[in-house]
């Protein structure tokens, strides 16, 4: 289950009461009932009990690493650049992206959703990429509208060092958009160290990932759950789905860094014509290293 945004501006349309559910594709900062959250958590506690009495022969996890790059070739050789939107609401979420002179980083940045929009907007900026897939990047160069002059885009393991490519301590600022969850959360600490390692003292992280309870976990079967709030998909990917509280521990507690912004953008998203609301949830925030 991809991200599904294509609303260029978020946060403008709340539901009130009264309002008509099904007037629009979709209401932002929406509150989840106590009811929708216990209803939820039984469905992940079911996957959950299904992983832990499975037996280990039976898991559909690769044993060892997952090979992440193999696993992201093949899903870019079939969808090409044709799965995931541009993410036109970038500049609305995150302003900083818009820093003159800034030198940015995107993890996973597959075809350029996120590169594309950030050159366009901001033309004094320099802009790095990186994907596990090699296919995703050479899909990307090919864009028309990467400028080559001002970017440079890679093939990269974000789980290992970056410094030969990217100058220790050069960056303003680092993007990682629904990135880290396609990570086994074994690796997370190294990925973090790997990242703040090329971050400039007072720069910035701006994080964007799946969220506990989005409908993408609520609809794995329990088969696909291989950890704790982790699934792998049946194109052997992995999907995490996180809490506030895990990317604070992650980004503050172990990484050190100061948090600037940090909370769960609950949207509902409905088919007008079958009457079916869904509910997403995705966590986001922003976090700045120490000077």
């Amino acid at each position: 289950m991809a991200e599904n945004e294509t609303r260029k501006q978020f946060g403008g349309r709340t539901l009130q009461t009264g309002d008509d559910p099904f007037k629009h594709n979709a209401w932002d900062n929406v509150e989840w009932t106590e009811e929708q959250k216990l209803e939820a958590q039984s469905k992940i506690d079911k996957q959950s009990a299904a992983f832990h009495t499975r037996a280990e022969s039976d898991s559909i996890l690769l044993k060892g690493e997952v090979p992440f790059s193999e696993a992201w070739h093949k899903f870019y050789s079939n969808h090409d650049d044709k799965f995931f939107k541009d993410r036109n609401w970038l500049h609305t979420e995150f302003p900083e992206l818009a820093g003159e002179n800034f030198r940015i980083f995107e993890i996973g940045c597959g075809v350029g959703n996120t590169v594309i929009p950030v050159l366009e907007k901001n033309p004094s900026c320099f802009v790095y990429g990186c994907d596990y897939a090699d296919s995703a990047i050479e899909i990307l160069k090919k864009h028309p509208n990467l400028e080559k002059e001002r970017s440079h885009v890679f093939v990269q393991d974000i789980r290992e060092k970056m410094t030969d490519t990217i100058e220790k301590g050069s960056l303003d600022v680092i993007v990682s958009i629904f990135c880290l969850s396609a990570v086994h959360p074994t690796q997370f600490e190294n990925t973090v160290d790997n990242l703040i390692e090329l971050l400039k003292p007072g720069g910035v992280i701006l994080f964007r990932d799946y969220g506990r309870f989005d409908l993408a976990q609520l609809r794995f079967k329990e088969n696909r759950c291989v950890g704790e709030n982790l699934y792998q998909r049946g194109d052997e990917t992995l999907s995490y789905f996180f809490t506030e509280d895990d990317v604070e521990k992650l980004f503050c507690g172990y990484g050190g860094l100061e948090k600037l912004q940090l909370r769960t953008d609950g949207r509902m998203q409905v088919n007008r014509a079958r009457k079916i609301k869904m509910y997403r949830a995705w966590t986001q925030g922003k976090f700045r290293k120490p000077e």
